[in-house]
């Protein structure tokens, strides 16, 4: 009986063991949500979808994308935070959402540093500076004088906080005094632009491109250091007279802290997998991405660097949330 009790406790021993890695291998036995915290339409939602519909195909379960936009990100990043970390709830974080809205805001609702698990970078996204059509100024120099012939009256849409961080830039940096006008999202901002109601708008190449391509909009200047081929003809604004100028931002999976580590290989290997196909990559570019990559150790040392930029930047020029 001793010796059968004790082959018992041992049975049970070894599935334990075993138990995490068995069950990761189920994973996912159901559909696994991706919050994204802006509206549909930006940047971060486009790259979200092609990321969620690339997954559902290699792990066989569906990934649907959940927007929660408000407070520059905060509202569906701390509610992705809340989850249970149990790899089916997922977040598709941003620049601002894990490295500048803590230095921003009084309360995000989380902290990402601590409430989250990285699990992979998926790419950088350059920021436009971009204008309707009739519009005078077809350049920063020009944009410059128009802003400073007319202070404070030429607005500027806003529509994340990484957009912000660029108006705020170009307006110490060059003293032009335009207006910033923030909103919730990219749609909602196009849409006005497009339409003429403002003139101007800070978005990601995602947001802006298919838009300058059809002539709706036209691109001032894009923010990488040096002109990109995201958009061919268009000069940065350090070319334009704004000497080491640049913004980019970038999109990134989390999940909440506590996920399991199989779950989070897991999701790097397969996202991995996603970034190497070549129609994948050409994809992205098309949308506006530069294709990113790499271990969750690595997304936590450059997540870490850019706290400490933005940071540090955000308190000298004494920025706050709104």
């Amino acid at each position: 009986m001793k010796i059968k009790a004790m082959a018992c406790v041992a049975a049970l021993f070894v599935g334990l063991l075993s138990g995490p890695p068995a069950w990761s291998q189920a994973y996912p036995a159901k559909p696994v949500k991706i919050v994204v915290p802006y509206q549909a339409g930006q940047g971060t939602d486009v790259a979200a979808r092609l990321f969620a519909e690339k997954l559902g195909k290699a792990l066989g379960q569906q990934f649907i994308v959940d927007n929660k936009p408000g407070a520059g990100g905060n509202i569906g990043t701390a509610d992705a935070a809340r989850s249970a970390p149990d790899g089916y709830t997922l977040l598709m974080g941003t620049v601002a959402t894990q490295t500048m809205n803590e230095f921003l805001y009084p309360s995000l609702g989380y902290e990402p540093d601590k409430d989250f698990v990285p699990i992979i970078l998926v790419g950088m996204l350059p920021m436009v500076i971009s204008a309707n059509p009739s519009f005078p100024a077809n350049s920063i120099p020009e944009l410059v004088a128009a802003a400073k012939a007319q202070p404070d009256k030429i607005n500027i849409a806003l529509p994340s906080t990484t957009a912000r961080i660029v108006f705020e830039l170009l307006k110490s940096r060059t003293g032009a005094p335009l207006f910033g006008v923030p909103y919730k999202g990219s749609a909602t901002a196009m849409t006005e632009v497009i339409g003429g109601q403002i003139p101007l708008i800070v978005d990601t190449a995602t947001a802006s491109r298919g838009h300058v391509a059809s002539g709706k909009l036209k691109a001032l200047a894009i923010t990488t250091l040096k002109s990109s081929e995201l958009l061919p003809g268009v000069k940065s604004v350090a070319e334009q007279g704004v000497p080491g100028f640049e913004v980019t931002a970038w999109n990134a999976i989390y999940a909440p802290r506590g996920t399991p580590k199989a779950v989070v290989d897991l999701l790097n290997a397969e996202v991995a997998k996603i970034l190497e196909q070549p129609e994948i990559r050409q994809r992205l570019l098309q949308l506006g991405f530069e294709p990113a990559g790499g271990s969750p150790e690595a997304l936590a040392a450059y997540e870490k660097q850019e706290r400490a930029k933005w940071g540090s930047l955000i308190k000298a020029a004494g920025l706050k949330g709104g």
